[in-house]
């Protein structure tokens, strides 16, 4: 099928693109100082372990910023591309699937609060309103991506019996596994996040939070088997 091709080749550049642009805006903050101004530079060492930064610090200053928003921005177009072709394949199985117009739906959406987030990023407004507006863009990404991932993973497994020739099932179990990792993970921060204090185990969460949810379209590529 054209559509497990389109979705297969998609998702390595979802993996891809984000994590290169997030880490090089890493480096750029924390290795290149002479690119950055000293106000802004970092020396935190690796904060997917110790914290010391978060991401939006190291990607809403120049010319991180160069780098961070046109690779969100293509990220959410290729996301929007990612969750039709998962759209059309699963109709393609289960014409009636209750699960497609959900994923779609929060698929879309998440990637959508990812543009959202991308243009606004960085802005300066002193506002509480405004702070809350961004945080609450954030958090609804965040929401909307674990969630559409989950009701995904449970759509493909409700046809796994007539897909099972064309992937690779440990793949869809290790996306299950994942999955499920995230949304524990995600309900037993609430109340991390929400309060005060806790900033650099807030900041590693952040870090190791965001590698998890784009290793999903990892997986997705090596889920799908090639096929001529």
């Amino acid at each position: 099928m054209d559509k497990i091709k389109k979705a297969k080749s998609i998702s390595i550049w979802i993996f891809i693109i984000p994590f290169l642009a997030v880490n090089t805006c890493l480096l750029l903050t924390t290795q290149f100082h002479s690119l950055i101004s000293s106000e802004y530079r970092i020396f935190s060492a690796f904060p997917y372990f110790d914290g010391g930064v978060s991401i939006s610090r190291t990607a809403r200053y120049y010319p991180a910023y160069l780098i961070f928003k046109p690779s969100m921005i293509l990220t959410s177009y290729l996301l929007i591309r990612y969750w039709m072709a998962n759209k059309e394949i699963v109709r393609n199985f289960s014409y009636n699937s209750k699960y497609i117009n959900k994923f779609y739906f929060f698929g879309i959406a998440s990637a959508i609060a990812l543009i959202i987030h991308s243009i606004f990023l960085g802005v300066k407004f002193d506002n509480d309103l405004y702070k809350f507006f961004r945080r609450f863009i954030m958090l609804s990404f965040i929401i909307f991506e674990v969630v559409a991932q989950a009701y995904l993973v449970t759509a493909l497994y409700s046809i796994k019996h007539k897909i099972k020739k064309l992937i690779n099932e440990k793949f869809l179990k290790i996306k299950f596994f994942l999955v499920s990792v995230l949304v524990v993970v995600a309900i037993i921060s609430i109340p991390l996040v929400t309060l005060p204090g806790n900033k650099f185990l807030k900041h590693a969460l952040e870090w190791d939070y965001f590698l998890g949810v784009i290793s999903f379209y990892l997986l997705t590529f090596f889920m799908w088997k090639n096929k001529k």
